[in-house]
C-alpha cells in the first residue's frame, strides 16, 4: 500500500465525519448502527425502528445499484437499506440509541443490531510510532512488514524460486499446471479500487463501483489493483512473469476503502450487496480489523456471509497481520473470524507461516481455514506497472482465484461444494493447523 499521512484516528482523535455525535477519544464507532433484517419481512423491521427509535429517512438500494450510495452513506439525515442482503445502515440520535437496541431485541423481524465501526488502513508504523493501546483498523499489510528487521525478512525468503515465467506464488499453488482459467466466472474484489487502464486488465473488467464519497473507482493507493492482479491477472502479462491465478475470470471491482485506506462497515456491506447482485461467485476482501483474544465474531457479517453462501457466493478474507512471530501470535481479525467466511493465512517462500500472519487462537469461527503465498508477491500496480507486496492481503486473492477455477470446473456447484473442494484439495503442511488450516492452497 502506498505510504500516506498518519491517520489521527489510530491514536484516538475524533473522526471528522458529520452527523456522528458522541464520538470520544479512542472510539472506533461512527455513531450509526448496522441492522440485519429478516429477509422475508424487511419492512416490518424498518417500521418498528421508525416508530420506536425515530430513525432517519430510509433510502432503498435495490439489486446492483451503485449510483449515489456512497453519498447516501455519508448523509446524517438518511438511513440506507440494502434490499439485496436484508441489511440497513441507520442513523439514530444519541438519545434514541437505547430505544433502537431495545426494539431490535424485541422485534422478530430484526435479526441483529451492531454499532457501525470506523475501518481504515493504517500508515507505516515504526516501533517508535506504534500505539501502545488497542485500536481496531483495516490495516495495510506493507505497514506491518515494515516494522520488522532485515534478518527476519531474509529468513522469510526460503529457497530460491525461478520466477522468469511464473511468480513463486503461482508455482507454489500449481496454478501454472492447471488447464482451468476461470473463464466466465465473476470474481469480486472489495478494496481500494482498480487501475481501469492497466493493460493487463483490458477487456476483463465486467463492472466497477465506488462506495467512497468523492472518489472514483480508480485506485490511488495500489492495494486493490495488486489484489485484483493476483486473483485475475492474465496468462501473458505485458511484462514479466504470470502472476494471476484465474486468467480469464471476469473482474468486479468495488471500491470500499478510500485512496487513503479508510472506510466504514456500511461501505463494505454496500460492496458485498453489489457483488452478490452482480453474480459474483467469490468475494475477496483483503481487509480486516484486529480483535482481542476471546472476542466474538460480528453477527452482521456472519449472517450476511451465510446469506451469500445460500446464493452460491463464497467470501474469503485476510486473517490479518498483527502477529510478531515468535512469540506473539494474534487472533484472526474481523470479518475473517466469521465462521462462514474463509480466513486466509500467509506463507513465505520457505513454506513457513509469515511472521505477521495471525493465527486461529479464538474459537467459534476464529480459525485459519487455509494458507497461501503472502510474501513478496509480484502483481499489478496503478499506472500500468507492477510491484511486490507482502501480507495476508496478498494470500487472500490467491484463494479467490482458485475458487474461480473450481467454479469453472463445476458450474453447478453450490458455495458449500466449492469450499469443501478447496479445503480437500489443500496440501498438508508440517505446521500447526492453528496457522495454516487445511494447508497450502492448490489449484485444481
Amino acid at each position: 500500500m502506498a505510504n500516506g499521512p498518519m491517520d489521527r484516528r489510530a491514536f484516538g482523535e475524533q473522526p471528522n465525519r458529520q452527523g456522528a455525535p458522541g464520538m470520544g477519544q479512542g472510539t472506533e464507532y461512527t455513531g450509526r448502527y448496522v441492522i440485519l433484517l429478516d429477509p422475508s419481512n424487511q419492512e416490518s423491521g424498518l417500521n418498528a425502528l421508525r416508530s420506536s427509535a425515530d430513525i432517519a429517512s430510509v433510502e432503498r438500494v435495490r439489486g446492483s445499484e451503485a449510483g449515489n450510495v456512497a453519498e447516501l452513506l455519508e448523509r446524517p439525515d438518511v438511513s440506507v437499506h440494502f434490499e439485496e442482503l436484508g441489511a440497513a445502515v441507520v442513523e439514530v440520535r444519541p438519545e434514541q440509541r437505547h430505544a433502537l437496541v431495545t426494539t431490535a431485541e424485541a422485534e422478530s423481524a430484526i435479526i441483529a443490531a451492531e454499532p457501525e465501526r470506523m475501518v481504515y488502513a493504517s500508515p507505516v508504523i515504526t516501533p517508535q510510532q506504534a500505539p501502545t493501546e488497542f485500536y481496531p483498523a483495516f490495516r495495510s499489510d506493507e505497514d506491518v512488514v515494515a516494522r520488522h528487521t532485515r534478518a527476519e525478512m531474509a529468513a522469510a525468503q526460503g529457497p530460491a524460486w525461478d520466477e522468469q515465467r511464473w511468480t513463486w506464488g503461482i508455482q507454489a499453488i500449481h496454478a501454472h499446471l492447471s488447464s482451468l482459467t476461470g473463464r466466465d466466472v465473476k470474481v469480486a474484489v472489495l478494496d481500494t479500487g482498480v487501475d481501469t487502464d492497466h493493460p493487463d486488465f483490458a477487456g476483463r473488467i465486467e463492472a466497477t463501483a465506488s462506495f467512497v464519497p468523492g472518489e472514483t473507482v480508480e485506485d490511488g493507493n495500489g492495494h486493490g489493483t495488486h489484489c485484483i492482479g493476483t486473483a485475475c491477472g492474465p496468462a501473458s502479462p505485458q511484462k514479466g512473469p504470470r502472476y494471476g491465478v484465474a486468467c480469464d475470470a471476469r473482474i468486479l471491482a468495488a471500491k470500499v476503502l478510500s485512496n487513503g485506506g479508510s472506510g466504514t462497515d456500511g461501505q463494505i456491506l454496500a460492496g458485498m450487496a453489489w457483488a452478490v447482485a452482480r453474480g459474483a461467485r467469490v468475494i475477496s476482501m483483503s481487509l480486516g480489523a484486529p480483535v482481542r483474544p476471546g472476542e466474538l465474531f460480528p453477527q452482521t457479517y456472519e449472517k450476511l456471509a451465510k446469506r451469500a453462501l445460500e446464493r452460491g457466493v463464497v467470501i474469503v478474507a485476510a486473517a490479518g497481520n498483527e502477529s510478531n512471530r515468535p512469540p506473539d501470535i494474534m487472533p484472526v481479525g474481523r470479518p475473517a473470524n466469521c465462521p462462514s467466511i474463509l480466513a486466509v493465512g500467509a506463507l513465505t517462500k520457505g513454506m513457513m507461516s509469515a511472521f505477521f500472519s495471525n493465527g486461529g487462537i479464538n474459537g467459534q469461527g476464529g480459525e485459519v481455514n487455509i494458507a497461501a503465498p503472502g510474501w513478496q508477491v509480484h502483481s499489478a500496480a496503478p499506472g500500468g506497472g507492477y510491484q511486490p507486496m507482502s501480507g495476508t492481503s496478498m494470500a487472500t486473492p490467491h484463494v479467490a482465484g482458485v475458487i474461480a477455477l473450481l467454479a469453472q470446473a463445476n458450474p453447478n456447484a453450490t458455495a458449500h461444494d466449492l469450499v469443501a473442494a478447496l479445503k480437500s484439495g489443500a496440501f498438508p503442511l508440517m505446521l500447526p493447523i492453528r496457522d495454516v488450516g487445511a494447508g497450502l492452497l492448490q489449484a485444481p
